[in-house]
This record gives C-alpha cells, structure tokens and sequence, in this order.
C-alpha cells in the first residue's frame, strides 16, 4: 500500500471558518468511512487561514495568507490505499464539493 495526502482547498476562508452541524456530520461520515476500511493513515488537522506567516529566503519573514490568494488550504488527511486512482475515488465522496472547495490528491514519499 502507498500513502496520499489529501489536501483541502477553499476558495474563501470565510467557507473554513465554521461549519454547520450537518456539514460537519458529513465530513464525520466521510472521515468514518476511510477508517472503518482501515485506510486512514492520519486524521490530519484543519489549518489556520488567520495566523500564518512565510519564510523567505534570506530570513525574510512575512504575513500571510494573502488576501490575493484564490484558494486557501484548509487541512489534510493521509490515507493509504493501492494506488492514486483509488485515493482520488476516495477523494470524490468529500463534501467539501459542495461549499466549493476542491482536494488535491499527492503521493507521499517516504525517505530512508
């Protein structure tokens, strides 16, 4: 089995910020159904869009997110299954769709 990280975008961060009790009960079946098929790796975490800072060459320290941004990353899950097919079928079933958002599917490379 191979490890993907499923990454979470939005296409504002007000759509982040606070979910409905039924969108979150969604995301709660949806996160079910990858473990009870022990497929899921790391829950992972929802990501902060108001408290962020970027680190640029030189120690050059900035703000961010940026309001010019189109898309803000709003968490992540690994999960492993056979191939990236499987993990983007997986991806498919997320109701992030629904509020406009979109999940990229990336593999994970392992370093020895």
């Amino acid at each position: 089995m191979k490890e993907f990280v499923l990454i979470f975008r939005l296409d504002n961060a007000a759509s982040a910020v606070k979910p409905t009790p039924e969108q979150m009960q969604e995301r709660m079946n949806w996160l079910g159904s990858i473990a009870a098929q022990n497929k899921l790796v790391d829950k992972g975490n929802t990501l902060s869009t108001g408290s962020a800072r970027t680190v640029k060459p030189g120690n050059l320290v900035t703000d961010g997110p940026y309001t010019e941004i189109k898309e803000f990353i709003s968490g992540y899950i690994i999960v492993k299954t056979e191939d990236i097919e499987e993990a983007v079928e997986m991806a498919k079933a997320n109701p992030i769709f629904k509020i406009g958002g979109s999940i990229e599917v990336r593999e994970v490379i392992k370093r020895d």
